[in-house]
Protein backbone atom coordinates (compact mmCIF):
# COMPACT_ATOMS: atom_id res chain seq x y z
CA UNK A 1 0.00 0.00 0.00
CA UNK A 2 1.36 3.41 -0.94
CA UNK A 3 1.28 6.53 1.19
CA UNK A 4 0.27 9.94 -0.08
CA UNK A 5 -0.30 13.46 1.17
CA UNK A 6 -3.80 14.87 0.74
CA UNK A 7 -4.13 18.60 0.07
CA UNK A 8 -7.01 20.74 1.22
CA UNK A 9 -8.88 21.86 -1.89
CA UNK A 10 -10.50 25.28 -2.21
CA UNK A 11 -12.43 27.21 -4.82
CA UNK A 12 -10.43 29.22 -7.42
CA UNK A 13 -12.85 32.16 -7.16
CA UNK A 14 -10.44 34.25 -4.98
CA UNK A 15 -7.73 33.83 -7.63
CA UNK A 16 -10.14 34.82 -10.39
CA UNK A 17 -11.23 37.88 -8.40
CA UNK A 18 -7.61 38.94 -7.79
CA UNK A 19 -6.79 38.81 -11.50
CA UNK A 20 -9.92 40.73 -12.51
CA UNK A 21 -9.36 43.39 -9.84
CA UNK A 22 -5.69 43.97 -10.68
CA UNK A 23 -6.51 44.18 -14.40
CA UNK A 24 -9.88 45.87 -13.94
CA UNK A 25 -9.36 48.46 -16.68
CA UNK A 26 -9.23 45.74 -19.32
CA UNK A 27 -12.22 43.88 -17.89
CA UNK A 28 -14.33 47.03 -17.41
CA UNK A 29 -13.93 48.06 -21.04
CA UNK A 30 -14.89 44.57 -22.23
CA UNK A 31 -11.59 43.96 -23.99
CA UNK A 32 -11.26 40.61 -22.15
CA UNK A 33 -13.52 38.48 -19.98
CA UNK A 34 -13.22 35.47 -17.69
CA UNK A 35 -14.90 33.00 -20.04
CA UNK A 36 -11.67 31.06 -20.63
CA UNK A 37 -10.52 31.02 -17.00
CA UNK A 38 -11.75 27.44 -16.33
CA UNK A 39 -9.91 26.22 -19.44
CA UNK A 40 -6.69 27.98 -18.39
CA UNK A 41 -7.05 26.55 -14.90
CA UNK A 42 -7.35 23.04 -16.34
CA UNK A 43 -4.14 23.65 -18.31
CA UNK A 44 -2.33 24.68 -15.12
CA UNK A 45 -3.41 21.59 -13.21
CA UNK A 46 -2.56 19.25 -16.06
CA UNK A 47 0.87 20.85 -16.40
CA UNK A 48 1.60 20.34 -12.71
CA UNK A 49 0.51 16.70 -12.90
CA UNK A 50 -1.81 14.44 -10.95
CA UNK A 51 -0.63 15.73 -7.59
CA UNK A 52 -3.06 18.65 -8.01
CA UNK A 53 -6.14 16.40 -8.21
CA UNK A 54 -8.25 15.07 -5.37
CA UNK A 55 -7.43 11.52 -4.23
CA UNK A 56 -10.62 9.66 -3.37
CA UNK A 57 -11.62 6.05 -2.74
CA UNK A 58 -14.41 4.07 -4.33
CA UNK A 59 -15.65 0.48 -4.14
CA UNK A 60 -16.47 -0.95 -7.58
CA UNK A 61 -18.76 -3.95 -7.98
CA UNK A 62 -17.48 -5.98 -10.93
CA UNK A 63 -20.22 -7.66 -12.96
CA UNK A 64 -19.45 -9.47 -16.22
CA UNK A 65 -15.79 -8.35 -16.14
CA UNK A 66 -16.54 -4.61 -15.91
CA UNK A 67 -17.87 -1.82 -13.72
CA UNK A 68 -18.85 1.77 -14.43
CA UNK A 69 -16.39 4.41 -13.24
CA UNK A 70 -17.51 7.46 -11.20
CA UNK A 71 -18.35 10.64 -13.08
CA UNK A 72 -15.45 12.59 -11.55
CA UNK A 73 -12.86 9.92 -12.42
CA UNK A 74 -9.56 11.24 -13.82
CA UNK A 75 -6.95 8.48 -13.40
CA UNK A 76 -6.27 5.33 -11.40
CA UNK A 77 -3.79 5.44 -8.53
CA UNK A 78 -4.35 2.01 -6.97
CA UNK A 79 -6.75 -0.84 -7.69
CA UNK A 80 -7.02 -3.64 -5.12
CA UNK A 81 -8.71 -6.97 -5.67
CA UNK A 82 -10.91 -7.75 -2.65
CA UNK A 83 -12.12 -11.05 -1.26
CA UNK A 84 -15.28 -11.59 0.75
CA UNK A 85 -14.37 -12.36 4.37
CA UNK A 86 -16.67 -12.22 7.37
CA UNK A 87 -15.40 -9.54 9.74
CA UNK A 88 -16.94 -7.80 12.72
CA UNK A 89 -18.35 -4.28 12.08
CA UNK A 90 -16.67 -1.30 13.67
CA UNK A 91 -18.32 1.69 15.30
CA UNK A 92 -17.95 5.23 14.00
CA UNK A 93 -15.90 7.63 16.09
CA UNK A 94 -18.55 10.37 15.92
CA UNK A 95 -22.01 10.43 17.49
CA UNK A 96 -25.25 12.22 16.61
CA UNK A 97 -27.28 13.86 19.37
CA UNK A 98 -30.97 14.76 18.93
CA UNK A 99 -34.08 15.38 21.02
CA UNK A 100 -36.15 12.88 19.07
CA UNK A 101 -35.78 9.15 18.81
CA UNK A 102 -36.98 9.33 15.19
CA UNK A 103 -36.55 11.74 12.33
CA UNK A 104 -39.56 13.76 13.56
CA UNK A 105 -38.58 17.00 15.28
CA UNK A 106 -40.66 17.87 18.36
CA UNK A 107 -40.92 21.52 19.39
CA UNK A 108 -41.78 21.90 23.08
CA UNK A 109 -43.22 25.45 23.21
CA UNK A 110 -45.48 26.10 21.42
CA UNK A 111 -46.14 22.39 21.05
CA UNK A 112 -45.68 21.25 17.46
CA UNK A 113 -44.88 17.79 16.20
CA UNK A 114 -43.35 17.65 12.74
CA UNK A 115 -44.40 21.28 12.16
CA UNK A 116 -48.07 20.52 12.93
CA UNK A 117 -49.77 22.27 15.91
CA UNK A 118 -51.23 20.29 18.78
CA UNK A 119 -54.50 18.63 17.70
CA UNK A 120 -55.55 17.12 21.00
CA UNK A 121 -59.34 16.50 21.24
CA UNK A 122 -59.41 18.56 24.45
CA UNK A 123 -57.57 21.52 22.92
CA UNK A 124 -58.00 23.25 19.58
CA UNK A 125 -55.82 26.24 20.31
CA UNK A 126 -53.15 26.59 17.57
CA UNK A 127 -50.89 28.38 20.09
CA UNK A 128 -51.08 25.58 22.63
CA UNK A 129 -48.09 25.51 24.95
CA UNK A 130 -48.59 21.86 25.90
CA UNK A 131 -50.33 22.41 29.25
CA UNK A 132 -53.28 20.35 28.05
CA UNK A 133 -51.03 17.41 27.35
CA UNK A 134 -49.35 15.09 29.85
CA UNK A 135 -46.07 16.27 31.31
CA UNK A 136 -43.41 16.46 28.63
CA UNK A 137 -39.89 15.28 29.34
CA UNK A 138 -37.06 16.66 27.23
CA UNK A 139 -34.62 13.87 26.41
CA UNK A 140 -31.44 13.74 24.33
CA UNK A 141 -30.86 10.67 22.22
CA UNK A 142 -27.36 9.59 21.27
CA UNK A 143 -27.00 7.67 18.01
CA UNK A 144 -23.91 5.74 16.94
CA UNK A 145 -23.64 4.05 13.58
CA UNK A 146 -21.55 1.04 12.68
CA UNK A 147 -19.90 0.20 9.38
CA UNK A 148 -20.06 -3.45 8.32
CA UNK A 149 -16.90 -5.05 7.01
CA UNK A 150 -17.18 -8.07 4.78
CA UNK A 151 -14.37 -7.52 2.25
CA UNK A 152 -10.59 -7.56 2.60
CA UNK A 153 -7.96 -6.37 0.13
CA UNK A 154 -5.89 -9.21 -1.29
CA UNK A 155 -3.51 -8.02 -4.00
CA UNK A 156 -2.79 -5.01 -6.18
CA UNK A 157 -3.99 -5.07 -9.78
CA UNK A 158 -1.61 -4.04 -12.56
CA UNK A 159 -2.49 -1.81 -15.51
CA UNK A 160 -2.58 -3.66 -18.80
CA UNK A 161 -4.44 -4.15 -22.04
CA UNK A 162 -7.53 -6.34 -22.06
CA UNK A 163 -9.29 -7.45 -25.22
CA UNK A 164 -12.20 -5.21 -26.15
CA UNK A 165 -14.44 -8.06 -27.28
CA UNK A 166 -18.04 -7.30 -26.50
CA UNK A 167 -18.98 -10.95 -25.92
CA UNK A 168 -16.72 -12.50 -23.30
CA UNK A 169 -16.52 -16.27 -23.27
CA UNK A 170 -14.63 -18.82 -21.22
CA UNK A 171 -13.86 -21.31 -23.98
CA UNK A 172 -10.15 -20.61 -23.69
CA UNK A 173 -10.12 -22.22 -20.23
CA UNK A 174 -10.05 -25.61 -21.97
CA UNK A 175 -6.38 -24.94 -22.69
CA UNK A 176 -5.57 -24.74 -18.99
CA UNK A 177 -5.22 -28.50 -18.59
CA UNK A 178 -1.83 -30.03 -18.00
CA UNK A 179 -0.30 -32.00 -20.82
CA UNK A 180 1.37 -35.34 -20.38
CA UNK A 181 4.52 -34.44 -22.32
CA UNK A 182 5.36 -31.22 -20.51
CA UNK A 183 5.55 -30.33 -16.86
CA UNK A 184 4.44 -26.76 -17.49
CA UNK A 185 0.87 -25.65 -17.96
CA UNK A 186 -0.57 -23.12 -20.35
CA UNK A 187 -1.57 -20.82 -17.53
CA UNK A 188 1.29 -18.39 -18.05
CA UNK A 189 -0.96 -16.03 -20.01
CA UNK A 190 -4.54 -14.92 -20.22
CA UNK A 191 -5.92 -14.55 -23.75
CA UNK A 192 -6.72 -10.95 -24.56
CA UNK A 193 -4.81 -9.44 -21.62
CA UNK A 194 -1.28 -8.85 -20.44
CA UNK A 195 -1.52 -10.88 -17.22
CA UNK A 196 -3.95 -12.51 -14.80
CA UNK A 197 -4.03 -9.58 -12.38
CA UNK A 198 -4.34 -6.77 -14.92
CA UNK A 199 -7.05 -4.16 -15.43
CA UNK A 200 -7.97 -1.78 -18.18
CA UNK A 201 -9.92 1.50 -18.40
CA UNK A 202 -11.96 2.22 -21.50
CA UNK A 203 -15.36 3.69 -22.39
CA UNK A 204 -15.69 5.01 -18.81
CA UNK A 205 -15.55 1.42 -17.55
CA UNK A 206 -13.15 -0.48 -15.33
CA UNK A 207 -12.42 -3.83 -17.02
CA UNK A 208 -10.87 -6.83 -15.24
CA UNK A 209 -10.06 -10.49 -15.94
CA UNK A 210 -12.43 -11.89 -13.30
CA UNK A 211 -16.16 -11.99 -13.95
CA UNK A 212 -17.51 -10.93 -10.54
CA UNK A 213 -15.90 -9.34 -7.50
CA UNK A 214 -15.13 -6.16 -5.58
CA UNK A 215 -12.34 -3.72 -6.43
CA UNK A 216 -11.16 -1.06 -3.98
CA UNK A 217 -10.24 1.83 -6.27
CA UNK A 218 -8.03 4.73 -5.16
CA UNK A 219 -8.30 7.30 -7.92
CA UNK A 220 -7.53 10.85 -8.92
CA UNK A 221 -10.77 12.78 -9.22
CA UNK A 222 -11.96 16.23 -10.25
CA UNK A 223 -13.99 18.12 -7.67
CA UNK A 224 -16.06 21.26 -8.31
CA UNK A 225 -17.43 23.97 -6.06
CA UNK A 226 -21.03 25.22 -5.97
CA UNK A 227 -20.31 27.55 -8.91
CA UNK A 228 -19.00 24.79 -11.17
CA UNK A 229 -15.32 25.77 -10.82
CA UNK A 230 -12.72 23.05 -10.51
CA UNK A 231 -11.16 22.96 -7.04
CA UNK A 232 -7.45 23.70 -6.63
CA UNK A 233 -5.03 22.69 -3.84
CA UNK A 234 -4.82 25.16 -0.98
CA UNK A 235 -1.10 25.75 -1.53
CA UNK A 236 0.54 29.16 -1.85
CA UNK A 237 2.91 28.25 -4.71
CA UNK A 238 0.16 26.58 -6.75
CA UNK A 239 -2.17 29.55 -6.31
CA UNK A 240 0.61 31.96 -7.36
CA UNK A 241 1.27 29.91 -10.50
CA UNK A 242 -2.43 29.90 -11.45
CA UNK A 243 -2.65 33.65 -10.92
CA UNK A 244 0.48 34.38 -12.99
CA UNK A 245 -0.65 32.05 -15.78
CA UNK A 246 -4.08 33.73 -15.97
CA UNK A 247 -2.47 37.17 -16.25
CA UNK A 248 -0.17 35.93 -18.98
CA UNK A 249 -3.12 34.52 -20.92
CA UNK A 250 -5.04 37.80 -20.52
CA UNK A 251 -2.26 39.79 -22.18
CA UNK A 252 -1.81 37.10 -24.82
CA UNK A 253 -5.48 37.58 -25.71
CA UNK A 254 -5.02 41.38 -25.78
CA UNK A 255 -2.04 41.05 -28.14
CA UNK A 256 -4.35 39.45 -30.70
CA UNK A 257 -6.88 42.29 -30.53
CA UNK A 258 -7.03 45.97 -31.46
CA UNK A 259 -6.90 48.28 -28.43
CA UNK A 260 -5.64 51.68 -27.36
CA UNK A 261 -2.17 50.48 -26.39
CA UNK A 262 0.51 49.83 -28.94
CA UNK A 263 1.56 46.33 -29.86
CA UNK A 264 4.98 46.81 -28.24
CA UNK A 265 3.39 47.80 -24.91
CA UNK A 266 1.14 44.76 -24.86
CA UNK A 267 4.02 42.56 -25.99
CA UNK A 268 6.25 43.74 -23.17
CA UNK A 269 3.53 43.07 -20.58
CA UNK A 270 2.84 39.66 -22.04
CA UNK A 271 6.53 38.68 -21.94
CA UNK A 272 6.79 39.98 -18.37
CA UNK A 273 3.90 37.89 -17.12
CA UNK A 274 5.06 34.88 -19.14
CA UNK A 275 8.36 35.04 -17.29
CA UNK A 276 6.54 35.28 -13.97
CA UNK A 277 4.38 32.32 -14.97
CA UNK A 278 7.40 30.17 -15.84
CA UNK A 279 9.14 31.05 -12.59
CA UNK A 280 5.98 30.36 -10.58
CA UNK A 281 5.61 26.99 -12.30
CA UNK A 282 9.14 25.98 -11.25
CA UNK A 283 8.42 26.93 -7.64
CA UNK A 284 5.08 25.11 -7.67
CA UNK A 285 6.64 22.02 -9.24
CA UNK A 286 9.30 21.96 -6.53
CA UNK A 287 6.67 22.48 -3.85
CA UNK A 288 4.55 19.46 -4.82
CA UNK A 289 7.65 17.23 -4.96
CA UNK A 290 8.74 18.04 -1.43
CA UNK A 291 8.54 15.29 1.17
CA UNK A 292 6.38 15.75 4.22
CA UNK A 293 7.60 14.75 7.69
CA UNK A 294 6.02 11.28 7.54
CA UNK A 295 7.55 10.49 4.15
CA UNK A 296 10.99 11.49 5.40
CA UNK A 297 10.55 9.29 8.45
CA UNK A 298 9.58 6.26 6.35
CA UNK A 299 12.50 6.74 3.96
CA UNK A 300 14.99 7.08 6.82
CA UNK A 301 13.74 3.76 8.21
CA UNK A 302 14.02 2.14 4.78
CA UNK A 303 17.62 3.35 4.44
CA UNK A 304 18.49 1.99 7.88
CA UNK A 305 16.96 -1.40 7.11
CA UNK A 306 17.97 -1.83 3.48
CA UNK A 307 20.97 -4.07 4.30
CA UNK A 308 19.36 -6.08 7.11
CA UNK A 309 19.00 -9.09 4.83
CA UNK A 310 22.80 -9.41 4.75
CA UNK A 311 23.21 -9.48 8.53
CA UNK A 312 24.43 -12.63 10.26
CA UNK A 313 21.58 -14.57 11.89
CA UNK A 314 23.28 -14.54 15.32
CA UNK A 315 24.11 -10.81 15.18
CA UNK A 316 21.98 -8.74 17.54
CA UNK A 317 23.56 -5.32 17.10
CA UNK A 318 25.53 -3.43 14.52
CA UNK A 319 27.89 -0.50 15.26
CA UNK A 320 26.35 0.00 18.65
CA UNK A 321 22.81 0.30 17.24
CA UNK A 322 20.13 -2.25 17.90
CA UNK A 323 19.13 -4.07 14.76
CA UNK A 324 15.76 -3.10 13.33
Amino acid sequence: MSYYYKYNFVSPEPVYSTVKEELKSYFDTGAVDDLMFPTYLDKCLRKLGRATYVISEQALVIEDFEARLPDNFFAVREAWMCAEISMRPYQDASSFYSQAASLTTIQVAPLTIGGTPCNSPSCRNPECDGTCMPELIQAVYKTNTSVPRSYQRQYLLKPGNISARQNCSVEYTNAWAFTENTSNSNRNFTPGSSSYDSFDVRDNKFVTNFRNGIVHLIMYATEYDSGGNQMIPDNYRIREFVEAFLKYKVFETLSNQINDETFNQIQQKMLYYKQLSDEAFIMADIEIKKQDAWTKQRRIKNDLNRFNMYELPNRTNRFGRRNN
